[in-house]
């Protein structure tokens, strides 16, 4: 696995009985110890300048799908740190061969930070306190499509 968050294997259209309906990428965990889904906050996905929201995104986590909806109710599916997810999105067509760049904001909640803190975040903003060992919300590549 790479260092960055947003990982450059996995990036690529898919391909539905030979049309391509949209494209995925995947990200690793931040944190060294792992998340229940009910933690995960996810934010908008931004390839281009185009602009996806959370409920646009399906989580493959895994190997079984989420909407933020089901991620937020579901208190037994662990995500490990050392097991990327791969964020799914139909667009029509995909994405043009090239490079892309990418930018996808998501936190996590953590039982033992206090509710204030917890208050603050919002996975489309840089963290208002940055904690090393908890990583960024947001992430930024510029990714190639070929």
């Amino acid at each position: 696995m790479e260092k960055q968050v947003i990982q450059s294997v996995g990036f690529r259209n898919i391909v539905e009985n030979g049309e391509v309906t949209g494209f995925q990428l995947r990200i690793r965990l931040p944190y060294y110890r792992g998340v229940y889904l009910s933690q995960v906050i996810p934010g908008h996905l931004t390839v281009d300048g185009e602009v996806f929201g959370s409920d646009e995104i399906l989580w493959r986590v895994n190997g079984e799908d989420f909407r933020y909806a089901d991620m937020r109710a579901d208190c037994k599916t662990h995500w490990h740190p050392q097991e990327p997810a791969t964020l799914i999105v139909k667009k029509p067509g995909g994405l043009a061969q090239g490079f892309h760049d990418i930018c996808y904001g998501f936190c996590c909640t953590h039982s033992y930070m206090p509710p204030q803190m917890e208050a603050l975040l919002d996975p489309d903003m840089p963290s208002p306190v940055l904690f090393r060992e908890f990583g960024d919300n947001q992430h930024r590549r510029r990714l190639l499509i070929v």
